[in-house]
């Protein structure tokens, strides 16, 4: 797609579905279903709260 492409909301939510399946994947893959689950659940609790995200993200060591 390009920058004078827009797409249309169906696509764009389309997409965002996709790209949630494909993290999901990944997550599952390398942290197990559990994690998956309880970080989703915890990024929507987030959302339902208008919490920010950035300040909730714990510093690597």
């Amino acid at each position: 797609m390009t920058a004078t492409q827009v797409p249309n909301e169906a696509e764009s939510k389309d997409q965002f579905f996709q790209e949630l399946a494909e993290l999901s994947e990944r997550m599952i893959a390398a942290h197990g279903k559990e994690f998956s689950m309880g970080a989703l659940v915890l990024a929507a609790r987030f959302i339902a709260e208008n919490r920010p995200f950035e300040q909730t993200v714990p510093a690597t060591q």
